[in-house]
């Protein structure tokens, strides 16, 4: 039998509104370029949106972050003076793109990838891709 394939679900803000991506990287630039949205399985996912480079038009990240630590399941929160998400339930940080740079978090924050349909929607799928980010350096 063939596998299931899941469709992709479509993210949404903290109120439950549908996000669109143009709306979405207008009002989240600077040192508010992410922010939670929920995303696969209800869960809390950071969407991204890719650091302004003059002469390219802002866009998303092609994934988002699950905002869960995966040391216990705490929300991680994002702290721009530092460039890190940070659990503050037991200190674990990570990168900008989810690499644990200090434990006891074991592995990196899970990905998720991000597509846009013709109507601007912001979709989620299952990411199936290999891991682009670097190893972590747990300390």
């Amino acid at each position: 039998a063939a596998a299931k394939r899941e469709e992709p679900v479509q993210a949404t803000d903290k109120n439950m509104n549908e996000v669109n991506a143009g709306k979405w990287v207008a009002s989240h630039k600077g040192v508010k370029d992410r922010d939670l949205v929920v995303g696969l399985n209800g869960d809390p996912y950071w969407l991204i949106v890719k650091p302004a480079v003059e002469g390219v038009t802002p866009a998303l990240e092609p994934y988002a972050l699950r905002a869960e630590c995966t040391h216990l399941g705490c929300i991680v929160g994002w702290r721009p003076a530092q460039n890190l998400f940070v659990c503050p339930c037991h200190g674990s940080e990570y990168s900008k793109q989810g690499v644990v740079k200090r434990g006891p978090a074991p592995r990196a924050l899970d990905l998720a990838k991000i597509t846009v349909d013709e109507k601007g929607k912001v979709l989620f799928s299952k990411w199936t891709d290999e891991d682009f980010r670097p190893a972590s350096k747990v300390s």
